[in-house]
């Protein structure tokens, strides 16, 4: 590669100021894929700041925040008064063709199996997961909205929908992602589903035969367990640390794992996010093993800090992960909407699988949540929810330090919509948790999603679904029923 004083010329690395992509968010992509493909070796000296801004005409602040940002991903290095390098950490490779065979859909009584209830709750109260604020959604816009696509013509309202999801959705899907989450697809690797659910269904139907061992995150969520377990595969728990998802003890329970399912932006239901090594870690497991990584960004675009680490799927050279998002979330549950961003081999096997099964969802659910997108206002309601779910999580910390201080540790968070509390010392969790519900609050003991034994003792601790003042009311009441409860 030709190289002068401010550091390597990098081809193809270009600005699109009609993108809805920060500038800043549209350098930071680029270069990380030129980095990960080996276009950009290790040791590479990159322009200095000065330079990468005069050549794509940005400010050098803009520029600073590139590289800081891929400096955070461990992508690149500085050195004071050396310049800016590619980090030698970084392990190139080029994309692998990922397997692209289908699979028999053999049926399997599956009656005797154990499968948790899922627990939507439909109204919303302190400490429940999951639930968006409905008292903060702009509903007269969307009421708007969605008669403007009912005055429009009836062959396109009343026809049968496409079974890969409506081409405006699956565009609008892709610029939401590169805006948003730094992750860059195609619209037809983006497949539409009746919420996320659905998702990991078809996603199990198509990848998995029955008795395939798939990793799952121990705890973990419930929903995605079922999936496979309806499928017939095979659950190996893997432990959970601080990093995510442990892939040592992954590796030493089952190396021939066909796929493994993680949560890594926030981890369900620790809330942990998982480490920038442990991600690469995985990745190169999963590419060992000829496996498939499905990812669950069930709540990637909220977070409260500094701007978190890109989704597994952005770090996917070798083209194993399906990236699995719902707007379920974001904008509310009764919408029952998700997607799957696949690897380009895949494209072709879910498209006539879902085609076969006459699969589809509703074209004016999906064309509202289109237009939502493309008229800019679906970024500016994430916006707003930030900093109001920020000022929820705020108010459960203080009163969390005020009030259960001995009963219940409470762990801070930088993304999602809960926490959880650890018991400090060893005790009844679920006559806990039954002594908060009994108290109107809705909690749930971290055994409830264990498929194996676990040494964590708490509870879930949503905050994103009521305002603040009855967030700290909620804390008052669960302190009282932790008192009374038996130990």
């Amino acid at each position: 590669m030709a190289k002068y004083a401010g550091g390597a010329l990098i081809p193809g690395l270009s600005v699109d100021r009609a993108d809805a992509a920060s500038l800043s968010m549209q350098l930071t992509t680029r270069l990380r894929e030129l980095i990960l493909s080996g276009a950009l070796p290790p040791g590479t000296r990159l322009p200095a700041t000065r330079v990468l801004a005069r050549d794509h005409g940005v400010s050098r602040t803009t520029a600073v925040t590139v590289y800081e940002q891929l400096a955070s991903e461990g992508m690149v290095s500085s050195h004071v008064g050396a310049g800016t390098y590619v980090s030698e950490e970084v392990r190139p490779h080029a994309p692998a063709a990922p397997a692209t065979e289908t699979v028999s859909h053999v049926a399997k009584d599956l009656t005797e199996r154990y499968f948790p209830r899922l627990e939507h709750p439909r109204t919303p109260r302190p400490f429940v997961t999951g639930m968006p604020a409905f008292d903060a959604f702009p509903m007269a816009q969307w009421a708007r909205m969605q008669a403007k696509y009912w005055r429009g013509s009836r062959a396109g309202l009343m026809s049968y929908p496409e079974a890969a999801g409506l081409p405006a959705l699956r565009d609008a899907i892709c610029q939401h992602l590169r805006a948003n989450r730094g992750l860059s697809c195609a619209p037809g690797e983006v497949f539409v589903f009746a919420g996320a659910q659905d998702a990991f269904v078809q996603i199990a139907q198509i990848l998995l035969e029955p008795g395939d061992p798939v990793w799952i995150e121990n705890p973990g969520a419930i929903g995605a367990r079922n999936a496979f377990l309806s499928r017939g595969a095979r659950l190996v728990p893997v432990p959970v640390d601080a990093q995510g998802i442990d892939v040592a003890a992954g590796r030493a329970a089952e190396p021939k794992f066909r796929a493994a399912f993680t949560t890594p932006a926030h981890q369900h239901p620790l809330g942990v996010p998982m480490s920038r090594d442990r991600r690469f870690e995985l990745l190169e497991e999963a590419e060992r093993a000829g496996a498939w990584v499905i990812e669950d960004d069930y709540v990637g675009e909220f977070h409260y800090g500094r701007a978190p680490l890109p989704p597994l799927k952005a770090l996917d050279a070798g083209g194993r992960v399906i990236y699995v998002g719902t707007f379920s979330k974001a904008l509310f549950p009764a919408i029952r909407l998700g997607y799957a961003v696949v690897p380009p081999g895949l494209a072709e096997v879910f498209t006539r699988t879902l085609e076969a099964a006459a699969h589809g969802v509703s074209h004016s659910v999906q064309a509202v949540v289109a237009a939502f997108i493309e008229e800019g206002r679906f970024s500016a309601h994430i916006r707003r929810m930030r900093d109001l779910y920020r000022d929820r999580r705020d108010a459960l910390m203080e009163a969390a330090q005020s009030h259960l201080g001995g009963l219940l540790n409470v762990q801070p968070t930088e993304t999602g919509f809960h926490t959880v509390g650890y018991f400090p010392q060893p005790r009844d969790e679920l006559a806990a948790a039954e002594a908060a519900r009994a108290e109107g609050l809705a909690t749930a003991p971290l055994s409830r999603f264990a498929l194996a034994p676990v040494a964590q003792q708490g509870l879930t601790l949503g905050f994103s679904a009521v305002p603040w003042i009855e967030v700290q009311r909620g804390v008052e009441r669960l302190a009282n029923a932790l008192r009374a409860a038996p130990r």
